[in-house]
């Protein structure tokens, strides 16, 4: 496969998981357990989209070199289907942790901290990376991004601690939280033939190599939060290829039903 059309799957992967999660964490504006969080979620919301908006344009500069297609944003964000999204499954699982899907139940802001936690540490490592990648274009974004993920990393960090060593029924849930989402990170570190690509290229890392970092980070911040590492599962999610869980319909039908409904407005 020719090196701009795993360059391009590249950037969207990345686009697609930063669109994605700053669409779950946006489901907090306006339901924020205090007012203080309701404001910091929307704005690292905001981050996100922002990031995925720097890289869908990105990627639309890759696709007409490659195919000669015009393609804009709005393009990428709303008018593909649900298996041409290649975000981490992470991304797109609802707030309310392992009874998802099986019955209701409330939106659990512990679920909401780790997974901010898991990829904005991901996320540090990843751009720091990526600020030395050859594509030039991709460095810029990256150098931007890193200072908003280092708050991201700071606040999910902050708050794991506080559940961690606050009330038994903090450290319970937020246990619960990292037993419930500790697998879906193996798809973090899960090379693929994309990866070794813009590796081999210089355009960015095999995200493997970050694996030991990021790890350490994590065992360092769950040590003062007196909370337990999971064990390790062999199953690997693979949302990034286009294979994703129950969850993900239901988002993309809130995503991009007002574009859907009115094709070509502007606003």
């Amino acid at each position: 496969m020719d090196i701009t059309t795993q360059h391009l799957s590249y950037v969207l992967r990345l686009a697609d998981t930063a669109l994605v999660l700053g669409q779950r964490n946006a489901e907090w504006c306006g339901h924020g357990p205090i007012l203080e969080e309701d404001i910091a979620l929307a704005n690292m919301s905001l981050d996100l989209i922002g990031q995925a908006r720097l890289l869908y344009s990105h990627a639309a500069t890759l696709e007409q070199q490659l195919t000669g297609a015009t393609r804009t944003e709005d393009d990428y964000a709303y008018f593909r289907a649900e298996r041409e999204f290649a975000n981490y499954t992470l991304a797109e699982l609802p707030h309310y942790g392992p009874l998802a899907g099986t019955a209701h139940a409330d939106n659990d802001y512990a679920v909401t901290i780790v997974r901010n936690f898991f990829y904005s540490t991901l996320m540090a490592h990843l751009w720091t990376a990526l600020a030395t990648s050859t594509d030039e274009h991709l460095a810029a974004i990256a150098a931007k991004s890193i200072k908003e993920t280092r708050y991201h990393v700071h606040h999910a960090r902050e708050w794991l601690i506080r559940f961690g060593d606050g009330t038994d029924e903090s450290h319970r849930r937020a246990q619960a939280a990292l037993d419930y989402l500790m697998p879906y990170t193996r798809e973090f570190f899960s090379t693929d033939a994309v990866e070794e690509a813009v590796s081999a290229a210089g355009i960015g890392p095999q995200t493997a190599t970050l694996e030991a970092a990021w790890l350490a980070d994590v065992r360092a911040a769950l040590e003062e939060a007196t909370l337990a590492l999971p064990e390790p599962v062999k199953h690997i999610t693979t949302g990034k290829h286009g294979e994703h869980s129950e969850h993900m319909g239901y988002l993309l039908a809130e995503l991009q039903s007002i574009a859907r409904q009115h094709p070509g407005a502007t606003w």
